[in-house]
């Protein structure tokens, strides 16, 4: 590993490097413990991890890491009622939001029932005719159909209204859900979230398939305690943890406790292909075995999210749930079908915004929020078109549409930078009638308002955001893990980074320095990416930068000669031979 200061002022992506400089006795302190390994210590330092926890972040297990279910408000007492429900063969009903966390967890609980000989019903809104969680009309319709008792998941700690109109139709909800909420909570039978107020398991980052995961465990712990069992014997719930991994991860879940369990562990039994649905939609994506965090993440989970952002929003939880080959071929060929069309509909949204986004900057470089709207723009891909202009200015960002067949009123999505609580500003939005509705968390919200709104949404945003300024600067600080030689960008040295895997949310995959590398070779592939060749001292390093063609990072490289370089290690294996690559967050010029 190469050490020296470094350091980027400005760089063709419009952002400031600083090198990371771990604390030298703490490295030393890590070493024994890693081998002797000087680039692991240096990695892991800064993440905060102790000598002595360095075994258990190494290796976490079940077993160490795995939550109490008791310690959660209400977990036994929603694993008695619904316990109850599955011996008395009551008509049970999951009600499951519409995105992959969603559709992993009810995914779980129709496994479970279905090893008791039982069918759990279905439920999923559909996100532009009745927008997110539970509605009084929704419990009204399920209560009509025959439910004796609703499980909502991923969903309805907050739906107030439709919890109350559930009690007042003799309707049993239970609730398990992982989002914010307010102190009191609704009444219903159960209502099962780390994060409700009372709570003391201390499990506020699980996702959803977390929280149900435990769930699971705690129907078992009952049932043993119950001396009760299906003829088969008790579900071995180790067999779904591929569907809790996937959960955790499409939903941005820190990846520290238990969640890095659920993900290192996980991901075996992904790769193993046990579950149709997921094997016949990663042949169908042509990743055949599911290997990594990246095929999780970034090839079946927009997939499983195609159905809700625009066709079927029951499609994601059929198909996590079905043990029919021939009915998960059919679900992952609509799947890949609906992705296809939501990257069209997404890639015609995008280029009007960032077209939009552009005029703002150049009208106002010191605008402290973009904010793009659309007529005809579908409230599916908003989210993830907000994210792109985020990534892409470095701004928070919100996207806005509506029009005929899209919901009566428009709806928008936000993301933010760190340290600029899009969710906070977004509420308080709401509470001055600047906007219809709204919230969300620190890094993205959502929002309903009347297109006449619109104007005033913007003046009042960007008052609001005047005050971060500070913090808007800090957004566009690119950290530099390590600086490499390009000798070293090898699968030897991608295998070492991977053992303080699996990297995501709150275990950030290390971002590598390479310094002065010259550019021989360009060559766009697809739409808008670029391959590049880069050499230094004899040694020649392929690398990749997505989505840059007509960035100002794109023409710069186009233009070769010699960079500074900054990205991830990535593996590469093709006709057989295994080579590393970077792949390019950032480059800057050679000054």
């Amino acid at each position: 590993m190469e050490s020296s200061t470094f350091s980027i002022r400005e760089s063709f992506g419009g952002r400031y490097w600083t090198l990371r400089t771990p604390d030298e006795a703490s490295v030393r302190g890590l070493m024994p413990q890693l081998g002797g390994n000087d680039l692991l210590a240096r990695l892991l330092e800064p993440r905060g991890i102790a000598p002595d926890a360095v075994e258990t972040f190494l290796n976490p297990t079940l077993r160490a890491l795995f939550p109490d279910p008791a310690s959660f408000q209400d977990m036994m007492k929603a694993a008695a009622l619904t316990l109850d429900a599955i011996v008395a063969g009551k008509k049970v009903t999951v009600f499951a939001d519409y995105d992959v966390d969603g559709g992993t967890s009810s995914a779980i609980l129709a496994r479970y029932f279905r090893a008791w000989g039982q069918e759990i019903g279905l439920y999923v809104p559909d996100r532009l005719t009745e927008g997110y969680g539970p509605s009084p009309e929704a419990f009204r319709h399920l209560k009509e159909q025959g439910a004796d008792l609703v499980i909502t998941v991923d969903c309805g700690a907050a739906a107030t209204a439709a919890l109350a109109e559930a009690v007042a139709i003799d309707l049993p909800v239970i609730v398990i859900d992982h989002h914010l909420m307010g102190a009191e909570p609704p009444e219903c039978a159960a209502l099962v979230n780390p994060n409700r107020a009372d709570d003391t398991s201390g499990q506020g980052h699980l996702a959803a398939a977390g929280v149900v995961y435990v769930f699971a465990a705690a129907l078992n712990k009952l049932a043993r305690e119950r001396d009760i069992a299906p003829p088969g014997g008790l579900p071995d719930i180790l067999h779904w943890l591929d569907l809790c991994a996937l959960g955790t991860l499409c939903d941005m879940s820190p990846l520290h406790g238990a969640n890095r369990a659920f993900v290192k562990q996980g991901l075996k039994i992904l790769e193993r292909g046990e579950n149709p649905g997921l094997r016949a939609l990663a042949d169908i994506a042509g990743i055949g075995t599911i290997e990594s965090v990246y095929h999780a993440t970034f090839v079946l989970g927009p997939r499983l999210n195609a159905g809700g952002r625009v066709g079927d929003p029951w499609l994601a939880a059929k198909l996590l749930a079905t043990d029919d080959r021939a009915e998960a071929i059919a679900l992952a060929e609509r799947l890949h079908a609906h992705n296809d069309e939501r990257k069209a509909v997404e890639a015609a949204i995008l280029e009007q915004a960032s077209v939009e986004a552009q005029k703002q900057i150049d009208a106002n470089p010191d605008t402290g929020i973009l904010i793009a709207a659309g007529e005809g723009w579908h409230p599916g891909v908003i989210g993830i078109v907000a994210g792109r202009l985020k990534d892409r200015f470095h701004l928070p960002s919100i996207v806005i549409g509506w029009g005929q067949g899209l919901g009566p009123v428009a709806k928008g999505s936000a993301r933010s930078v760190r340290g600029v609580n899009i969710g906070d500003a977004i509420s308080a939005a709401a509470k001055e009638g600047v906007i219809l509705s709204g919230g969300g968390h620190a890094m993205a919200g959502g929002l309903s308002l009347e297109p006449g709104q619109l104007e005033g949404l913007k003046d009042w945003m960007q008052a609001h955001m005047s005050e971060f300024r500070e913090e808007r600067a800090a957004a566009k600080e690119l950290t530099v893990d390590a600086l490499l030689a390009p000798n070293q960008v090898t699968p030897e040295t991608f295998d070492l980074i991977q053992t303080i895997g699996p990297f995501g949310q709150g275990a950030p995959e290390p971002v590598f320095g390479l310094r002065d590398v010259e550019i021989t070779y360009t060559r766009p592939i697809g739409e808008n990416h670029l391959k590049l060749t880069v050499e230094d001292a004899g040694a020649r390093v392929e690398a990749l930068v997505w989505r840059c063609i007509g960035t100002p990072l794109g023409d710069a490289l186009l233009q070769r000669g010699r960079v500074h370089l900054a990205g991830r290690l990535k593996d590469n294996v093709w006709n057989g031979r295994r080579t590393a690559q970077i792949e390019v967050i950032d480059a800057a010029a050679v000054v």
